[in-house]
């Protein structure tokens, strides 16, 4: 099980690597990272195993946050019509976005940095994403709000690139010109 000790943090050189591509079919090992990272984000979000466990809460982690460079992700999140989105994905890409922007009102945080960024994160809007899922089988999934932000966060973890990397050093409240304000 995964617990905060595992996750490194901001400044660890592991966070600006490019994570490798994960070999398909998956190893066992492989598989068994995948699923203990769906695992954290899932028993992060029960208050009770949360709180035994000192886990602190989110709604993705990507294996570069365990100190693994290699292309995985999960993420466990609802959508605005309370839909779940719960996938664990090796080699997840987005394949298509919206022209459209979109960006969290509250901003972004991560597992992986303790200290506050307050700012905008502009994301696209919508996105496509294509991965496999831990039986090795291809899956693609359409995403909009906060599930496709939450996605293109992870994935930006598996290219060495951090949230705050987007945030407008100088305005980083500097309204989004038709961007879509998701409140969380």
């Amino acid at each position: 099980m995964i617990t905060m000790d595992d996750i490194i943090r901001d400044g660890h050189p592991t966070l600006r690597k490019t994570a490798e591509e994960v070999i398909m079919p998956p190893s066992e090992e492989d598989k068994q990272i995948l699923n203990s990272l769906l695992d954290y984000v899932i028993n992060s979000q029960n208050n009770e195993v949360a709180e035994k466990y000192g886990l602190r809460p989110g709604i993705g982690l990507a294996a570069p946050q365990i100190n693994v460079s290699k292309r995985m992700i999960a993420v466990h999140v609802t959508g605005d019509r309370d839909e779940l989105y719960s996938y664990a994905l090796f080699n997840p890409r987005i394949i298509s976005h919206s022209v459209e922007k979109a960006y969290l009102k509250s901003g972004e945080g991560c597992l992986s940095v303790d200290e506050s960024f307050p700012g905008y994160v502009p994301r696209y809007a919508r996105v496509t994403v294509k991965g496999f899922n831990a039986d090795g089988e291809e899956v693609k999934i359409r995403l909009k709000g906060l599930p496709a932000i939450c996605f293109q966060h992870e994935i930006d973890h598996l290219n060495g690139i951090m949230f705050y990397d987007h945030i407008d050093k100088v305005n980083p409240f500097k309204p989004l010109d038709g961007a879509i304000e998701i409140e969380r």
